[in-house]
């Protein structure tokens, strides 16, 4: 893994979660992970495209934009 599980258990009980079970933190970092580097991999290609090396914060919103339907 490369995120860290206590980030896990900040980010639900910032939700509102008053109790984080140990699976519920794994999960959330499973599913975290799979999805940043879905939107790493995405990002990386239209860097490409573009001619850089340089992966820029506009690929990695374009990307997100691209896989999640999110507007950053």
């Amino acid at each position: 893994p490369e995120l860290g599980l206590a980030a896990m258990y900040r980010i639900i009980k910032k939700s509102g979660a008053e109790r984080v079970s140990d699976e519920s933190a794994e999960q959330l970092r499973e599913i975290i992970e799979e999805i940043a580097t879905k939107i790493a991999r995405q990002a990386v290609d239209l860097s490409n495209h573009a001619g850089r090396r340089t992966i820029k914060s506009g690929d990695i919103q374009l990307a997100a934009k691209n896989l999640l339907n999110w507007v950053a």
